[in-house]
């Protein structure tokens, strides 16, 4: 599977999650985009699933219209080392 990290999630997470391909925004250049526009740049890149941290998306984005999987991580952080207890679920 094709992973793109939004910009709030750390660059160095991509790096363990293992079995799929991972690129973040900054990688892209795609920083700072709307969600609706990193999405359609997502599909239109082949990528298949989001990584953020963004809690609220539900409420600004249709994303099941999207064809696209997202999945967001909820810990007392975005850092590091609280984001990597959730790997295994990931």
């Amino acid at each position: 599977m094709r992973l793109l990290l939004d910009e709030c999630v750390p660059r160095p997470l991509g790096r363990a999650i293992e079995g799929h391909e991972v690129e973040h925004v900054t990688d892209r250049g795609w920083q700072g985009k709307e969600i609706g526009e990193l999405l359609a740049l997502m599909r239109a890149e082949g990528f298949s699933g989001l990584v953020m941290v963004d809690q609220n998306l539900e409420f600004r984005q249709n994303v099941q219209a999207t064809g696209l999987s997202v999945v967001v991580l909820v810990a007392a952080t975005n850092r590091l080392k609280d984001l990597s207890i959730l790997l295994p679920a990931l």
